[in-house]
């Protein structure tokens, strides 16, 4: 399997991480408020040290659970607003995972959005999967728009199936399949 990196957009550069990334991707992982709902509490600067050092790693995606994690780059300023990943979650069955996390500082503006569509594109048509899911804590309303906004559709609730954080949450899975992709674009 193969992708073609950076990716530009009207607005973004998708691209993988560099060395330099690193303060940037330290205020990301370090906000308490953009962990809230991700499966990581608030990281230390050698536990960013670590994260950079596997987001800078070349993934071929050919293996379930690799992840291909871009830094998303506003190309008007150069200003990192923040990652999207791709999961490999089966080979065999050609299933993949979205992912993201944004600054705070640039919600509502449609970047999310923006580079999940990207993140998509190269999952259904340069890696050929045949579906993409989203997992998210159902209280994440943001992403649960986003997420309709990409047309992807919710096919399950689960409640309280996560002890997360100290507290039962529920968990939303969104997917989209590859026709129904190319139906949308």
């Amino acid at each position: 399997m193969s992708y073609s990196l950076p990716i530009e957009t009207d607005r973004l550069t998708l691209r993988r991480y560099v060395e330099t990334d690193y303060d940037d991707l330290l205020k990301l992982q370090s906000d308490p408020d953009v962990t809230r709902f991700l499966l990581y509490d608030v990281r230390t600067p050698e536990q960013v040290r670590e994260a950079l050092a596997g987001r800078m790693a070349d993934v071929p995606m050919d293996t379930n659970g690799q992840a291909l994690t871009v830094a998303v780059i506003l190309r008007e300023t150069g200003r990192h607003v923040g990652e999207v990943t791709l999961f490999m979650d089966t080979v065999e069955h050609r299933g993949g995972e979205l992912g993201y996390v944004f600054q705070p500082e640039f919600h509502g503006r449609g970047y999310a959005a923006e580079a999940a569509v990207e993140l998509l594109r190269l999952g259904f048509e340069e890696l050929g999967l045949h579906r993409i899911i989203a997992r998210l804590d159902a209280r994440n309303t943001g992403s649960v728009k986003l997420l309709q906004r990409l047309g992807l559709r919710q096919e399950a609730h689960f409640v309280r199936n996560e002890f997360f954080k100290g507290e039962w949450s529920d968990e939303l899975v969104f997917a989209m399949l590859r026709d129904e992709w190319h139906k949308r674009s």
